[in-house]
């Protein structure tokens, strides 16, 4: 990957609706060599798909959690049970193993307070070998980017 790709990368995660004259001109290259170069990095598995990004609050999931879960025991079969489990769960966008005293970090986002009391109730805590959770509700929205900085690295 040079720098080209990286900044190619970059304005494809500003709009990837762009089109590839677009991409072309703010680069300075051809339009064929911005082609190859998106089907290299979509070969690669550096560009793993495109998106839209939905505004929660236009389909009615503003109500976003970020849910500590500790797992009772972290038996390899528990563990994977619970990952192919929380995968399943509409409501979770994101799931994290992480470090320190929870298993799993997740983020969750529902319509309101009712709805987690009842995704909680009727989902979550229905997976097997759950020992505790903690819940943290979302005040506010700071920042919220799927961009990755990219640099050269030379």
């Amino acid at each position: 990957m040079d720098a080209q790709d990286e900044s190619l990368l970059t304005l494809l995660q500003t709009d990837s609706k762009r089109t590839n004259k677009e991409l072309a001109n703010h680069l300075g290259l051809s339009t064929t060599a911005v082609f190859e170069r998106i089907k290299r990095l979509e070969r690669k598995g550096v560009i793993k798909g495109y998106v839209a990004l939905v505004d929660r609050k236009k389909v009615n999931r503003s109500f976003m959690v970020l849910c500590h879960v500790k797992l009772i025991q972290h038996t390899k079969d528990n563990v994977l049970q619970f990952e192919r489990e929380v995968q399943k769960l509409e409501e979770v966008s994101e799931c994290f193993h992480t470090s320190g005293d929870y298993d799993y970090m997740l983020k969750i986002s529902v319509a309101d307070m009712d709805a987690y009391r009842q995704f909680m109730v009727t989902k979550l805590t229905a997976i097997k070998n759950i020992g505790s959770t903690q819940s943290a509700f979302v005040i506010k929205e700071v920042k919220n980017s799927t961009a990755i900085l990219l640099q050269t690295l030379t």
